[in-house]
């Protein structure tokens, strides 16, 4: 199946103020056709699954008016009873009107706001491109029935073509407006979804002024880019854990011009079918800068010793290379600091300590260490 951009919708909780009417916050006025009178129009966010009425008013003569004040511009959506749909809308300190489509609220118009008109034009990408995978999804349905593996091949590049295009014109859009909180949502969305390295990501968030990064949708994307991830592409998460003689050694300690970092157990049988695999690449390239650092994750409930049997596998698999491990089977720190839920699992770092591959095994290990270190 096809990948598709997925708007995500970042919901905040904010402030509302309704006490006075203030004329230096929010203040939308809404227009609809008359026979939608007298129906209520809201502006929510949800919430652990529930809808939260930050404000809400009453259509009257096709008119209704919504005013308050916000401490920072964030996404919500407004949504009016008994009309298909909900408008996305960016709430900010502003004056905005909005011609409300009756039987559509996403086709509504937002003037006012050049959040919104950023947040349209991506809004409408991400629609055209819905509908794209939806076409490209049952040609290439078609195409398998046909057992025509050409015409899928055609079929898939040609979609990926226009997704990587909206993704590049997205990321264009973001940079070229680093004042507006939701070019920080959008690069959130396209982050989320790896359309974009966390190292591209961090240097356009850095770029952002001031108001858009201490901003609630700011501060979550802040967060979301210093979060320790094993992407490939990514810089290895550093660690230290004991080898079998009780020292402490680090990943920093042992890292070459080209660094493998092993997840296996005595315990994992494809684990020891593979090791000699990893023992005939370690042997043909350690010289020319390869490095291994084995982590074990033996210590499970039903080793009598675990230390024991880990040293045992050790000798006995002829793995030569640096081993550590915190003896504590899948709730080991540094399995979970790796995301670890199967062994065995490999990461091969750069002389850089930049995550180049994940999990090769055999001649895809071997033809790997090749490309880096020939």
């Amino acid at each position: 199946m096809l990948r598709l951009f997925t708007v995500l919708f970042i919901s905040l909780s904010i402030i509302s103020c309704k006490k006075e009417q203030p004329t230096d916050g929010y203040l939308i006025n809404g227009t609809i056709d008359a026979s939608v009178n007298n129906r209520k129009i809201k502006i929510i966010k949800f919430e652990n699954n529930n809808e939260i009425i930050i404000d809400s008013a009453t259509f009257q003569n096709g008119k209704a008016t919504l005013k308050g004040k916000i401490d920072t511009p964030n996404l919500y959506q407004i949504t009016i009873d008994g009309v298909y749909g909900s408008l996305p809308i960016v709430l900010e300190n502003k004056k905005m009107s909005i011609s409300f489509n009756k039987n559509n609220l996403l086709k509504s118009t937002v003037e006012g706001s050049e959040e919104n008109n950023l947040l349209k034009i991506y809004y409408d990408d991400s629609e055209m491109l819905k509908t794209k995978n939806a076409y490209y999804g049952k040609q290439i349905m078609t195409a398998r029935e046909n057992k025509d593996t050409l015409k899928m091949n055609e079929l898939k590049s040609e979609f990926i073509k226009i997704r990587d295009d909206i993704n590049a014109k997205h990321i264009e859009l973001v940079k070229n407006n680093p004042n507006l909180v939701t070019s920080a949502a959008i690069l959130g969305n396209i982050y989320i979804v790896k359309g974009i390295s966390k190292e591209e990501a961090r240097n356009i968030f850095d770029t952002f002024s001031q108001e858009v990064t201490s901003s609630d949708i700011g501060v979550i994307i802040n967060e979301k880019l210093t979060e320790v991830t094993t992407d490939v592409g990514n810089i290895a998460p550093g660690f230290s854990a004991p080898n079998p003689e009780g020292k402490l050694l680090s990943l920093e300690d042992i890292k070459g011009k080209v660094t493998i970092i092993d997840f296996w157990a005595a315990w994992c049988g494809p684990c020891r079918k593979e090791n000699p695999n990893v023992v005939k690449v370690y042997e043909k390239y350690h010289d020319k800068g390869l490095e291994i650092i084995g982590v074990s994750l033996d210590g499970t409930p039903s080793q009598k010793d675990a230390k024991a049997a880990w040293v045992e596998a050790i000798e006995k698999d002829k793995l030569t290379w640096h081993q550590v491990s915190n003896l504590a089977f899948f709730n080991d720190p540094i399995a979970k600091l790796y995301n670890i839920q199967a062994i065995p699992a490999t990461f091969i770092l750069d002389s850089e300590g930049k995550i180049v591959a994940k999990n090769l095994r055999g001649e895809a290990l071997e033809a790997k260490i090749a490309e880096l270190l020939n």
